[in-house]
């Protein structure tokens, strides 16, 4: 979402999830909804004003097991949601349902498994507030005086959204990859590689062998 215009979601991320965000100037998977945040944009920049809006981050194939389920400390939603959130402007995190999930009835909202990584994708959405550098100056007080005055005009872009969606993508990665060092263990990526491939055949004693996910 950019300022009003929301995007419509997607039954499932589409595969080539990366290359149509950069095929959008505002990194949206939506053309129509890519066309109309553009235009959102031009009109808070001719009104002096700036936008805010929401970003998901996609994460796939990602190790089982990650996280904690007991270790308030270690509980990977958790971490997830301070890194997010650590971004300037960040104002609201989502994991997963999120809010949605607390409109719902407990039938509808959990399923058998919880509390850590599954292999399934995992989601996470920031909402980023506008930026406060308007172009049309908010009122402030003249510490001199004490006067009610104009705040100084700067320079500001209309929106900071889309480059905020790359930053939350890292800030995704980043915790992801410090979870996946303290699951597997190993001192190079070829000794992780070899604890992963161990952690699937032992997971194959089990039942039927997982796909190869985490490479």
């Amino acid at each position: 979402q950019l300022g009003p215009v929301r995007a419509p979601q997607p039954t499932e991320p589409p595969p080539l999830l990366n290359e149509l965000a950069d095929a959008s100037a505002v990194r949206c998977l939506d053309p129509a909804a890519t066309d109309a945040m553009v235009a959102a944009i031009d009109a808070a920049a001719a009104a002096g004003d700036t936008l805010g809006g929401v970003v998901e981050v996609v994460a796939r194939g990602v190790v089982l097991g990650l996280g904690s389920h007991v270790s308030w400390d270690r509980r990977l939603d958790g971490r997830l949601a301070q890194a997010v959130m650590s971004i300037p402007a960040v104002k609201g995190v989502e994991i997963g349902l999120g809010f949605e999930g607390a409109q719902r009835p407990g039938s509808e909202a959990h399923d058998e498994e919880g509390g850590m990584t599954t292999g399934e994708p995992l989601i996470i959405r920031a909402a980023m507030k506008p930026l406060s550098t308007l172009r049309r100056p908010l009122q402030t007080i003249n510490l001199d005086t004490g006067n009610s005055e104009q705040a100084q005009s700067e320079r500001s872009d209309v929106t900071a959204v889309p480059a905020m969606g790359v930053v939350a993508e890292a800030m995704t990665a980043v915790v992801l990859a410090g979870a996946l060092v303290e699951k597997l263990g190993g001192d190079s990526l070829a000794e992780m590689r070899e604890h992963f491939q161990g952690q699937l055949e032992r997971l194959a004693q089990r039942g039927p062998a997982p796909p190869a996910s985490g490479e």
